[in-house]
């Protein structure tokens, strides 16, 4: 599948998804696209893309349906439902899941695939909405190895990174270590750019020295100088991370883990979300925690940690 021009169905046109969808486009292959709202597609559609009213449309005749969606509901619905791309009269060659959904559906969905001659892969992706631009993601594989080797040069026209981690669901799992090692993360990043404020440091002459440090991380580098300057446009939103926290939390029980900073980010991100706040970055925690340590409970959306 290296150099053949290839069929491509494509579902999900989001924040991530478009910018995805036009490099295997800007590769030359044929894309034909179906999304909620056929105005988020139309760029895709200006450059050559075909419109598909459902996944099932999308994904007849394919080699490869590529699916990121909202949650796992709209991926069930996506490849399971009764317009969904295992409903195609032709059914294409495999099926791939960028979406961060739940690990048992991964492994259902590549059960139903499987029965009906179709490779199934789930490969949720890390790197917001800049490696989605920069084709930089890292992409974390779960399913038969045969279908992830036959697919990987697809993915690579979207990552830098692309790891087989194991059999259906692996992938899945593996982004939840993901978003945990995030939620974590971004804590303390709001956490000491609210200290680097409260001590009156210069921020971002913080963020060049610690991010060359042991305390370095692609939050603070990237994610960092957004909070300083105010900038709350979603990478990632909010939502959408809590919904990945609750999957997780979800494993975690599952395994009889006890994870209290998974567990405490839940929380405080659920609150954001109480507070108008769900369609911003995951980076408009700091909001949060600058209302929690003024005199005003009160969110400001006008400016950001100075």
């Amino acid at each position: 599948m290296a150099e053949a021009k290839l069929r491509i169905g494509w579902i999900g046109t989001g924040v991530m998804g478009a910018a995805m969808a036009g490099h295997v486009l800007a590769a030359g292959h044929h894309v034909a696209i179906h999304t909620r709202t056929r105005a988020k597609a139309a760029a895709l559609l200006e450059r050559g893309a075909s419109w598909a009213e459902t996944p099932r449309e999308a994904a007849e005749g394919a080699d490869v349906a590529i699916s990121i969606v909202g949650d796992p509901a709209d991926v069930q619905a996506t490849h399971l439902g009764p317009a969904g791309t295992l409903s195609a009269a032709r059914r294409p060659r495999f099926i791939i899941d960028m979406t961060t959904s739940r690990p048992s559906l991964a492994r259902r969905i590549h059960a139903e695939a499987k029965a009906r001659g179709v490779g199934s892969v789930d490969a949720p992706v890390s790197g917001g909405d800049v490696g989605a631009r920069n084709a930089t993601l890292s992409i974390m594989v779960g399913g038969d190895e045969p279908d992830v080797e036959a697919v990987t040069p697809l993915l690579g026209l979207m990552g830098a990174i692309v790891v087989r981690q194991g059999g259906a669901g692996a992938g899945q799992h593996t982004k939840m270590v993901n978003q945990i090692l995030i939620a974590a993360t971004m804590m303390g990043v709001c956490e000491g750019l609210l200290y680097a404020s409260r001590a009156g440091l210069d921020a971002l002459r913080v963020i060049e020295s610690v991010g060359a440090g042991a305390a370095g991380s692609w939050a603070i580098s990237n994610l960092g100088p957004r909070i300083v300057r105010g900038d709350f446009e979603p990478g990632f939103a909010v939502e959408h991370f809590i919904k990945d926290l609750g999957i997780a939390l979800e494993e975690a029980r599952a395994m009889g883990l006890d994870l209290p900073a998974l567990a405490l980010a839940a929380r405080l991100y659920e609150r954001l979300r109480e507070a108008g706040h769900g369609r911003l970055g995951t980076q408009s925690l700091a909001l949060l925690l600058e209302s929690m340590s003024a005199a005003s409970p009160a969110l400001a959306t006008d400016g950001g940690i100075q």
